[in-house]
């Protein structure tokens, strides 16, 4: 291929399907991504895209060109990131990517780190799908559950985050509280909306209570926590969360079975760089003082 440009402009229009959604995320005109098209189009001799109102839809051979092109972009992410990873100054771009949920435990210890270095950018990410360290997508992980088994990846113990059952003083106002475990059926629960959910608290009540007692469900942590505290059942959460709070009541003290492990990932090719090797030792200095984790 003669020109990445053409082939970069082809994916993030196959990717995001329209012409003006490439030209935003390629900083070009709109009229620079038709033009990469049409010339792209005409060296393969083949049509790459279906033209309607809606926007562009890739073609079969559009299709091919999207798995190599992308296969080519991660490369190029990848390769950046790495480089970025290897200076022997603490600047340039952090990225740290979590689980929802503990923002208010790392924010702290983030701007802290960026305040004792004035050069850095954090970028603090949290989403459902898992960050791709291999391909430079984070310098380090906090990831929750079983050790991670990724090859190429170097997995720390960072601390257990310990859970209870709370609910909101108006939910036992309106409908009283569970006295054991035998009484659990008769109450409303807020839960993960996947019956996947791989925390270990949502098994032990799936297995406790019927589908129907099951009746506020939600993808989103942050949903959850308000659910809980508007009184809409009883919910999860954590011990660092509810602690002082005194318009929760605690249904069950955390349970060892309950409790979830974070674990710090950073990938093997950017573990010993300066920057990162600094905010591991800054952040595991800064959980020993977690109140409430263990």
């Amino acid at each position: 291929m003669q020109n990445w440009d053409e082939l970069r402009t082809a994916y993030q229009v196959a990717r995001l399907g329209t012409v003006s959604g490439a030209a935003e995320v390629l900083g070009v005109h709109h009229a620079t991504v038709i033009r990469h098209i049409d010339a792209l189009e005409a060296r393969l001799g083949v049509k790459l895209f279906q033209r309607h109102a809606r926007g562009y839809t890739p073609t079969e051979a559009g299709r091919d060109l999207l798995t190599v092109a992308q296969a080519a972009d991660e490369q190029f992410v990848q390769l950046a990131n790495r480089i970025k990873g290897h200076g022997e100054t603490v600047q340039g771009e952090l990225i740290v990517t979590s689980i929802a949920g503990i923002a208010d435990l790392l924010v702290p210890v983030l701007a802290e780190f960026q305040a004792q270095h004035p050069q850095l950018v954090v970028r603090f990410l949290t989403d459902m799908r898992l960050f791709r360290l291999d391909y430079g997508e984070a310098h380090v992980a906090i990831r929750a559950g079983s050790a991670p088994e990724e090859p190429d990846n170097v997995v720390q113990p960072l601390v257990r985050i310990r859970t209870g059952l709370y609910a909101a003083r108006s939910y036992a106002e309106a409908h009283g509280l569970p006295a054991t475990e035998d009484d659990l059926a008769a109450h409303h629960f807020i839960v993960a909306d996947s019956e996947a959910a791989r925390a270990p608290f949502y098994r032990w009540l799936r297995e406790r209570v019927p589908e129907t007692a099951l009746t506020f469900r939600t993808g989103e942590p942050q949903a959850m926590e308000q659910a809980l505290r508007q009184g809409a059942g009883i919910g999860f959460l954590s011990a660092f969360r509810a602690h002082g709070d005194e318009s929760l009541v605690e249904v069950m003290a955390p349970r060892p079975e309950w409790e979830s492990p974070l674990w710090l990932v950073t990938h093997v090719d950017l573990h010993r760089t300066r920057k990162v090797q600094a905010f591991l030792a800054h952040l595991k200095d800064a959980a020993k003082g977690w109140r409430l984790c263990n």
